[in-house]
């Protein structure tokens, strides 16, 4: 009987083994479908083009990204730029000379900074607020290719009825093609996908959450 006892929980065991491996096979290959698909589906260029929206709104973290929107207030795409998670002591007219249109007044005066936010949770707070007070119904998003994702989640949810148009900027040193060969470029989409995941994660997770409240 010990004899047996013993095969049965070596066998229960090497069951239980092959099931683990199994699993982690199967959410190793999910995980990296998604990394593909995130990658693959980055906008490289922008959504209408030649739409005129209501603002345009830059999330802060590159020159490139004022640069952006600074040429598109120029070019007439939206009325006013709101530039949102500007450090203190940071003012339009300094951001105009980051972007090479350094004392141009005429576009000085249609530029407003958003000074609360601190990371791009804090954007989708400030610009919701910034877009409800001023009435705004649509709005052209300049952010990294790689921030956009979730940046436009983190959005929508938080002003749901308001449109959004993507805009994105391609820093130089992102080297899209054949990515997984750049140290640099494959460390940046590994990062904004796991943040994206856990933002998409954290939503489903509170909304289910909220559904057996509601069911309680």
């Amino acid at each position: 009987m010990p004899a047996t006892d013993g095969r049965r929980s070596r066998a229960a065991g090497s069951a239980l083994t092959k099931r683990l491996v199994i699993l982690a096979l199967l959410l190793a290959a999910l995980w990296i479908g998604g990394l593909v698909r995130f990658v693959s589906v980055l906008p490289t260029g922008p959504a209408a083009p030649d739409r005129r929206t209501d603002a345009i709104v830059v999330l802060t973290g590159g020159a490139e990204r004022i640069g952006a929107g600074v040429r598109l207030l120029d070019e007439g795409r939206a009325p006013v730029l709101f530039v949102s998670g500007v450090g203190a002591g940071v003012t339009a007219e300094r951001l105009l000379e980051l972007a090479g249109y350094s004392g141009n007044r005429a576009l000085a005066c249609c530029i407003e900074l958003g000074r609360t936010a601190r990371d791009t949770v804090g954007n989708a707070a400030e610009v919701a607020v910034w877009a409800a007070e001023r009435g705004a119904r649509s709005l052209r998003i300049v952010t990294a290719a790689y921030h956009l994702p979730r940046a436009l989640h983190l959005l929508r949810r938080a002003a749901p009825g308001v449109e959004m148009l993507a805009h994105p900027v391609i820093p130089e040193t992102l080297k899209l093609d054949g990515w997984w060969r750049w140290p640099g470029t494959r460390e940046v989409l590994l990062r904004a996908y796991h943040k994206y995941l856990l933002a998409v994660t954290l939503d489903r997770l509170a909304g289910w959450y909220g559904a057996l409240r509601d069911d309680g």
